[in-house]
């Protein structure tokens, strides 16, 4: 079995160094001011569902130790929209982050203490030495472990300063919407106002003779109905309290809640009626699957335990082929663990709803009838790779669309990329890339779809003939990739980070179909022409600008270092319970040392034929709660976590490079 990697020497912390501060009022920030206190660095970035999961998993800590424990975001930005001070402030508001945040735009901070992963969490003690350094999510269970020894260490030596943190709250905005993410048309008839009700015109009449737009009002934890000038609401589902709830949710008297709802889908006339509900919502925050019942406005749970899926049982969830686990998940739908869905849609081929399961990076589907959840496509591995549907990797797919055939167009936001589920008549599904070149390569660019490039795509739609509008949120733009032609356009630019994008077939504003464009970020839904000559832009392709580590072709030998909590034991029950997946880009940059095996240490061989890459790790650990029995064992029955930290390390091969690699899965100092 792996060892453990622990360094017994003190590091001072590194000075927080960066553009800007958000979250205190105007005042700078310094370590020096910070002493006394437990400092926990979030190295994030807002594109990062990762990241985010993060933050709500700091939440209950930050309120618990809230005289005690200073949460610093450091904002790194990966895509080049990020780094735009205003998307950061939005962001910062979207997300209820209730701490100081420094942007580190060039990347200053975060190369000071060499993270090298969104998210990575950094823990300063009271005398300003650092202490843990971890990277991925799930490390709540360890850091509530970790803060009690150093309030404990440190109040007995009298280091420690109890008192409130720098944190002041920012003005918040208002309107009806607040960062909205997905939209839904409902058809005459399937909305809140029925014919019936609709005698004393208006925005009712025009509804029920036209149709209306259900919005998910994810900043106010809700659904709001709204009239075809988006203007009037004639609705609204959910209390509009962040939380969980089922229950009455229409109107001032409701009582069900949501938590950052985003996708949403209208099922068939035929499937609602039998499975006694309308709408599939997509309840990120949540980590469940909800129902709307337009007619009685009651909210429903049809999947999901509310916790938060992350891997697969087991030390391993992919086979040394990186073949991954696709099929029916066990048990009622109601005990089954997801991971932030994003986006749903109606599969004509499968009779099921196609969920985009972001947490996770895979696609998952469920039945509203029989409510079986099953995983479709996606080994669980991030990344761009395109094959049989147990094989392929997807990054934080964010946005799903039928197309004619029956096939699911997805925006696979972390790589950039417009993929595509191609279903055969057998229900086997295949993954292919339209457009999308790698979890670092994106761009505004045009032309040829290889070489075209998008900035983190969240929504996609197909037009009428045939060809795929994309949401091109980073870029502000709706784009169009043309299967025929093979070709990438520009519909639509100066858009404030769309969100998705629909097919409006009602001709409410004009004779020609148009777009409804979510514009998150502008807290509004805006109707876009489709033009008759799509614009054609190249504004380069870019990549993700991180340090680029030097080290020596030859023998490289990488350590991932993890060190499993006080109170946590490695679940060596069916062997080493720690996993190294590697490989390269490109892939003749690895001449040995790729592949998956079992342990944290391995010995990689580089070429010199090769004068740059980024090498692909993914390492995984699984240890378990609660004290040992007389034998040694974990009891039975205990708690047990995964954790797990994917890497892109860029590379630059030079005679007087490193010859060592080490990374922190959960190492301590």
């Amino acid at each position: 079995m792996s060892e453990t990697v622990r360094t017994s020497a003190r590091v001072r912390a590194s000075e927080l160094v960066g553009r800007n501060w958000l979250n205190t009022g105007g005042k700078t920030l310094g370590l020096e001011a910070l002493r006394g206190k437990i400092v926990l660095l979030d190295f994030w970035t807002f594109c990062c569902i990762n990241c985010l999961h993060v933050l709500d998993e700091l939440r209950p800590l930050e309120e618990q130790y809230s005289d005690v424990l200073v949460t610093v975001g450091v904002h790194s930005p990966k895509f080049e929209h990020e780094a735009d001070p205003v998307a950061l402030a939005a962001a910062v508001e979207r997300y209820e982050i209730h701490h100081p945040v420094l942007d580190d735009p060039e990347l200053d901070t975060w190369k000071a203490y060499t993270a090298r992963a969104w998210p990575t969490l950094v823990v300063i003690d009271p005398e300003g030495y650092i202490v843990a350094h971890l990277s991925g999510e799930g490390h709540a269970d360890g850091l509530a472990v970790l803060i009690p020894e150093l309030i404990a260490e440190h109040e007995a030596k009298g280091t420690l300063h109890r008192g409130s943190g720098p944190y002041v709250a920012p003005e918040p905005t208002s309107g009806t919407l607040r960062f909205p993410g997905k939209a839904l048309f409902l058809p005459a008839g399937r909305g809140s106002v029925a014919q019936e009700e609709a005698h004393d015109g208006g925005a009712a009449a025009s509804a029920a003779a036209n149709g209306s737009w259900l919005v998910t009002d994810t900043g106010h934890h809700r659904l709001v109905e709204l009239a075809t000038d988006f203007q009037t609401v004639l609705a609204t589902y959910g209390s509009g309290t962040k939380g969980y709830a089922d229950g009455p949710a229409g109107g001032e008297t409701a009582t069900a809640e949501f938590n950052e709802p985003q996708g949403l889908v209208l099922l068939p006339e035929d499937v609602a009626a039998k499975a006694g509900y309308d709408v599939v919502i997509a309840d990120s925050v949540n980590h469940r699957l909800r129902g709307l019942s337009l007619k009685d406005g009651k909210a429903s749970t049809l999947a999901g335990n509310g916790v938060q899926r992350l891997l697969e049982t087991g030390p391993a969830r992919v086979d040394e082929h990186a073949a991954g686990v696709t099929g029916k998940l066990g048990g009622h739908p109601l005990e089954v663990a997801l991971s932030s869905p994003w986006d749903v849609v109606w599969s004509g081929k499968l009779n099921a709803v196609v969920v985009a399961m972001a947490g996770v990076h895979q696609i998952f589907s469920f039945d509203p009838i029989s409510g079986d959840v099953a995983i479709l496509a996606g080994n669980g591995l991030e990344g761009l790779l395109d094959g049989p549907a147990d094989e392929a990797w997807f990054a934080q797919s964010s946005g799903l669309a039928e197309d004619a055939d029956g096939n699911i167009w997805v925006a696979d936001s972390e790589t950039s990329a417009l993929r595509k589920l191609v279903i055969a008549d057998d229900r086997t599904v295949t993954v292919e890339s339209a457009v999308g070149k790698g979890l670092f390569d994106f761009g505004f660019r045009d032309g040829p779809a290889a070489e075209a490039r998008l900035q983190h795509p969240l929504g996609v739609t197909v037009l009428p003939d045939g060809s795929v509008a994309i949401a091109d949120t980073y870029n502000g733009a709706v784009r169009r990739y043309d299967p025929a032609a093979g070709t990438v356009s520009t519909l639509a630019r100066g858009l404030s980070e769309p969100s998705d994008v629909i097919v409006d077939h009602t001709q409410s504003a004009g004779s020609e179909p148009l777009l409804v464009v979510v514009e998150a970020n502008k807290h509004q839904l805006v109707y876009v022409p489709i033009p008759k000559e799509a614009q054609q832009v190249d504004e380069g392709a870019s990549q993700t600008q991180r340090p680029k580590s030097p080290v020596a072709p030859g023998p490289l030998d990488l350590t991932v270092r993890f060190k499993a909590p006080t109170g946590q034991k490695l679940d060596d029950r069916w062997g080493d319970p720690t996993q190294l997946k590697i490989s390269s880009t490109p892939p003749e940059l690895l001449v040995s040392g790729g592949g998956t095996s079992v342990g944290l240490l391995r010995t990689l061989e580089l070429s010199a034929d090769v004068p740059e890459g980024v090498l692909h790790i993914t390492a995984r650990a699984a240890a378990c709660d609660g004290p040992e029995t007389e034998d040694g064992e974990i009891p039975d029955h205990a708690a047990c976590h995964l954790y797990q930290q994917d890497w892109g390390i860029p590379v630059v091969l030079q005679g007087d490079g490193d010859t060592e690699l080490v990374l922190d899965l959960r190492g301590m100092d």
